[in-house]
């Protein structure tokens, strides 16, 4: 009997033993005070609450006086002192403002315009972005969109203008002032996770329809990044050389301007680049209050279902992104003074020939533009157009005809979609739908806090109820249902192409310029396409989310695998590792911040084309919007810009970790 006691099978004690090793862990010990709080709190919220859908007695009725405030802005928007004699002034100093640039464009001519936006790109950039700029404003001519491309880039250069200054003035505060910091930090991600239409119903209100309300939604929806990149530029300087400055005796101003702003350069180029392209991606959205341009061509293709227009208007937007892109991003290296001397006898000679490059390119700008003129007096020759709209539209008849009512054996994209419906969205919204309201929170609250800090978790949790407390919950889960299907498919097919690019140069090169032009091209376009293969509903909004966040998934996770250390890759090798094992076991571990990274930018980008699905059948929170700014209404566009804004931010914030796992 002693024997039978005493002989006690090692597996016996090995389960608590891997329990306390595996409670060491900190993730481990997060998820089990959790399930600690759940199940105390869970009880008595299901009991006073119940626990179905958020519950109505926690909600927060705002229509009422949103709506009382927009009853007040329309009856006052024609007579009250407010609008007279500031917003009025506002608006005018902006459409003079467009006005004057577009004059200045038209009176250089398709000529004059390419020389100098060519001269202005090999300054800044280089030949390569000289040769970029001078086809991309040919092809805007020989589509036909001459005219629609100088509405839109005079609209672009104050709107880019505006943000630019007002980015900087709130940069510059936060980065010399932590306080500041602190206080714009989370206005910042607000306004960024907000939904672009979101911006358009408060200035359609105040301003109403036309160029001065869209001009001001681009500076609003364009200033956060500047904001943000320049205030990390100046608190990231080098403290050895400010201390160096400091030692010298140099002023605050001094410092700032001799030596925080210089060491910020890349910062401030970088920012100015984002700003340029939110400004031409919301200058498109724009269109839908009355801005004239690119934008209003393929918002009108749109409605038709017009894909050769579309492509035609498309096409002059990727092209101007992708000059402003190469322009500004090559800015970088300081080309625009070269060969101007630098010494002498002081500031003046180098004020002299700055003059003297700066009439040289007046002079040659004003000839070419003569030139043109000479030419032909119309803003572009009529006889120099190519029209691809009839050729494109027989082709996606063609396509439709083969691909939308089946194929042979694995059916066609109106049964695809039918399909992704049916057996995924369906399901998945009803489950979210059918989740209880605390179960959502705590499921948030352990995903946030797995990946970040406890205060990240009560931003994720908070964000999430907030939505609850505006009404709005069932309509949020789903949108969410549609987000996240569409962010799988985008992972598993970016994930795949990665790879590949990753392991051939050749098809990174193939992919380099396919990659751009998707990235470039605007959210409209891509919704056109798969509204003619998929119908209406909330597949095409899915299929068009899925196409817009991939090239960017791919990019991060393909920079992030090429980027592993190959000796760590030689290791492997030397061990007899196959390719499979070298990915799984060294180059996605290495990687796994750039991996990171690429969820949060699909979820983040894949979320602001759902929104816009709204345009095509999606519904949930994104037909509210379209349906708000459509009717005028404030309380429902805002209420549901709003809880788009907070799912936003809520995806973020479990997506992006903001310290190192530990363990």
């Amino acid at each position: 009997m002693s024997s039978a006691t005493t002989t006690v099978p090692p597996r016996a004690v090995a389960p608590p033993g891997r329990l306390r090793a595996a409670l060491r862990r900190p993730a481990a010990r997060k998820l089990l005070l959790l399930g600690a709080v759940t199940a105390v709190l869970a009880p008595l919220a299901a009991a006073r609450w119940g626990s179905g859908a958020w519950p109505d007695a926690l909600t927060v009725d705002l229509a009422g006086p949103l709506g009382r405030a927009n009853d007040w802005i329309i009856d006052n928007r024609d007579g009250h002192w407010l609008f007279l004699y500031f917003f009025g002034h506002i608006s005018n100093a902006i459409i003079t403002a467009v006005r004057g640039v577009y004059l200045v464009l038209l009176a250089l001519g398709w000529a004059g315009v390419t020389a100098g936006a060519s001269l202005l790109a090999w300054r800044l950039a280089g030949v390569r972005a000289a040769v970029t700029a001078l086809a991309s404003f040919a092809v805007c001519g020989l589509l036909g969109m001459w005219v629609p491309t100088m509405r839109t880039l005079a609209l672009m250069i104050v709107a880019v203008a505006a943000s630019v200054a007002v980015g900087a003035l709130l940069g510059l505060a936060a980065g010399l002032s932590d306080r500041t910091f602190r206080a714009l930090r989370p206005v910042l991600d607000t306004m960024q996770a907000l939904p672009a239409f979101a911006y358009l119903l408060p200035v359609v209100l105040v301003f109403g329809i036309g160029v001065a309300p869209a001009v001001l939604a681009t500076v609003v929806y364009a200033a956060p990044p500047m904001a943000r990149l320049t205030a990390m530029g100046l608190r990231g300087t080098d403290q050895g050389v400010l201390e160096a400055v400091d030692s010298l005796g140099a002023t605050g101003r001094q410092r700032l301007l001799t030596a925080r702003l210089p060491l910020a350069r890349r910062e401030l180029l970088l920012g100015v680049n984002q700003s340029i392209m939110m400004a031409l991606s919301m200058a498109v959205i724009a269109s839908v209050i009355g801005a004239d341009g690119l934008g209003d061509r393929v918002y009108q293709a749109l409605s038709t279902v017009d894909v050769g227009s579309a492509l035609a208007a498309g096409i002059p937007i990727v092209l101007l992104a992708i000059v402003l892109d190469r322009t500004t991003s090559g800015s970088a290296r300081p080309r625009l003074w070269a060969g101007v001397p630098q010494g002498g006898t002081g500031g003046h000679n180098q004020t002299r020939a700055r003059t003297r490059t700066a009439t040289t390119w007046a002079v040659s700008i004003a000839a070419v533009a003569a030139l043109g003129r000479l030419v032909g007096a119309s803003p572009w020759p009529d006889h120099w157009t190519v029209a691809i709209a009839p050729p494109v539209n027989r082709a996606k008849d063609w396509m439709v005809d083969h691909l939308y009512s089946g194929i042979p054996g694995i059916g066609g994209t109106a049964d695809w979609a039918a399909h992704y419906t049916g057996w995924v969205l369906d399901p998945l919204r009803d489950g979210l739908q059918g989740l209880p309201w605390w179960g959502a929170l705590m499921i948030v609250a352990a995903l946030a806090w797995l990946i970040g800090t406890w205060r990240t978790t009560v931003t994720a949790v908070l964000s999430l109820a907030a939505i609850g407390v505006l009404g709005r919950w069932n309509l949020a889960m789903d949108t969410l249902s549609q987000v996240l299907a569409a962010v799988v498919v985008t992972l598993v097919l970016g994930f795949a192409v990665a790879v590949v690019a990753a392991r051939s140069p050749r098809v990174d090169r193939l992919l380099r310029p396919v990659l751009d032009v998707f990235q470039t091209m605007p959210q409209f376009v891509y919704l056109i396409p798969v509204v003619a293969l998929f119908g209406i509903g909330r597949a095409p909004a899915a299929a068009a989310a899925i196409v817009y966040a991939l090239p960017a998934v791919v990019r991060i996770v393909s920079q992030g695998l090429r980027q592993a250390d190959p000796a760590a890759l030689e290791s492997a090798r030397s061990l007899g590792a196959t390719g499979g094992q070298q990915l799984r076991q060294v180059q996605f571990p290495l990687a796994r911040a750039e991996l990171l990274l690429a969820v949060n930018q699909a979820v983040v980008l894949v979320l602001s084309v759902v929104i816009i699905g709204g345009l095509v059948g999606g519904g949930a929170l994104g037909y509210e919007v379209v349906f708000g700014l459509a009717q005028g209404d404030l309380a429902t566009g805002l209420m549901a810009g709003t809880a788009i804004a907070c799912l936003g931010l809520m995806l973020d914030r479990v997506t992006q970790p903001t310290k190192p796992k530990e363990g």
